[in-house]
């Protein structure tokens, strides 16, 4: 829009500049036109003066009588038909209609030539400011494009700032992507050298000294290997959008009960309770197995950092946006260091019990955020670490 506008005004002022030369030209032309009569008929009366004085009177007298009619034909044209024609009496006026259509043609000539001058430069600058733009961005410098004006030529910019934008996203992303996988490699090595070193020693020890609590040890280790590789296993299938959910409608109430119930053994065992108030019917779309498996490590985490004979919360609420849910403890809370990185993967606070791999809370935020949701942490203001589900109905 403002492109056409640029050349409606460009156009316009071309035209401006033309009429006015026109209407001056025309001005001009008519002037000496007319000057070149006077002289002409001034010189013929007074060569006929000349040779006959007495005429003077006649003349001037002829002269105040005279109304111009454009309507003599030719065979009333006394200079007519003495065989007088226009070039006769005015030799010059061929010479200045030449001049004036040559000026004609050179002030159009130049107003083209400026009107295309002026558009060649503005074309060459942008041009210049994307290459300069293009080179910074070749040696690494990721300057800024600024928007010179909205026209044709703009669009272009625009498109190559996008792109631009676009590749150096890619390219963060890409960075990004090598050192988390580097980082992963790191923990997973590390995860995966404690339980093996732990084994190597045992082995060695029973080499010495056989017994049935070092087949023991060996197993412990085993089984945190085998939960670590399922662990990772579920993670990479998330990662790779594989994970199979059955979305389905879930009573909120029906799975928190099951979760609790599948740590009934564990809370007997650290003396802790859990409670779940039955809040009326409430249902998200989610996948069963997988939520409860998500909030079993949310009780899981709750109850390793909740003193004997404490107790564990949970509750729910319903509006038209989301469907909340919270389970808080009464332990002591998360470190304020600690709480930016909970989700992070392998990350161990604090706090953390020994034995842990770090990796609980990270699937359950892969598992929440693959059922359009989202999870968080806090610390409560009484005590306590608290932990807020959110399902979002679209």
């Amino acid at each position: 829009m403002n492109e056409r506008k640029n050349i409606a005004v460009l156009i316009g002022f071309v035209l401006s500049v033309s009429l006015i030369a026109s209407v001056f030209t025309a001005m001009f032309i008519v002037n000496n036109y007319g000057q070149a009569h006077m002289q002409t008929l001034g010189e013929i009366f007074h060569r006929v003066i000349e040779k006959q004085p007495e005429a003077e009177n006649a003349i001037l007298e002829t002269l105040k009588e005279y109304k111009f009619s454009p309507e003599i034909s030719a065979n009333e044209n006394i200079l007519s038909l003495h065989g007088y024609k226009q070039a006769d009496l005015f030799p010059t006026a061929k010479t200045y209609i030449s001049v004036f259509i040559l000026a004609g043609f050179g002030i159009g000539c130049t107003l083209f030539l400026s009107t295309l001058i002026f558009w060649h430069r503005k074309v060459i600058s942008r041009i210049q400011s994307l290459t300069t733009y293009l080179e910074k961005v070749n040696s690494g410098d990721s300057d800024v494009l600024f928007q010179v004006g909205e026209d044709d030529f703009s669009k272009f910019q625009d498109e190559i700032y996008k792109t631009v934008t676009m590749l150096y996203q890619t390219r963060d992303t890409a960075l990004k992507a090598k050192n988390n996988f580097a980082e992963n490699l790191y923990n997973i090595a590390h995860q995966i050298k404690t339980p093996i070193t732990s084994i190597s020693l045992s082995v060695q020890i029973m080499r010495e000294n056989p017994s049935p609590k070092y087949l023991d040890q060996i197993q412990g280790q085993l089984s945190k290997l085998t939960h670590l590789e399922e662990a990772l296993l579920l993670l990479s299938r998330i990662d790779a959008g594989t994970l199979p959910l059955e979305i389905k409608t879930v009573d909120v109430y029906t799975v928190l009960m099951l979760a609790a119930d599948n740590l009934q053994e564990l809370l007997a065992k650290s003396n802790v309770s859990v409670d779940i108030p039955e809040l009326g019917e409430m249902s998200i779309q989610a996948d069963l197995n997988w939520t409860m498996e998500t909030i079993i490590n949310l009780l899981k985490n709750c109850m390793e950092h909740t003193p004997s004979g404490g107790a564990i919360h949970c509750s729910y609420e319903q509006n038209p946006i989301y469907t909340q849910i919270k389970i808080w403890d009464t332990g002591a809370g998360f470190a304020k260091e600690d709480i930016p990185h909970l989700f992070e993967r392998f990350y161990r606070g604090q706090n953390a019990p020994h034995g842990g791999i770090g990796i609980g809370l990270s699937l359950s935020k892969a598992i929440i955020e693959s059922q359009n949701g989202t999870i968080s942490a806090k610390n409560l203001s009484d005590g306590g670490a608290c932990f807020e589900i959110r399902f979002y109905s679209h």
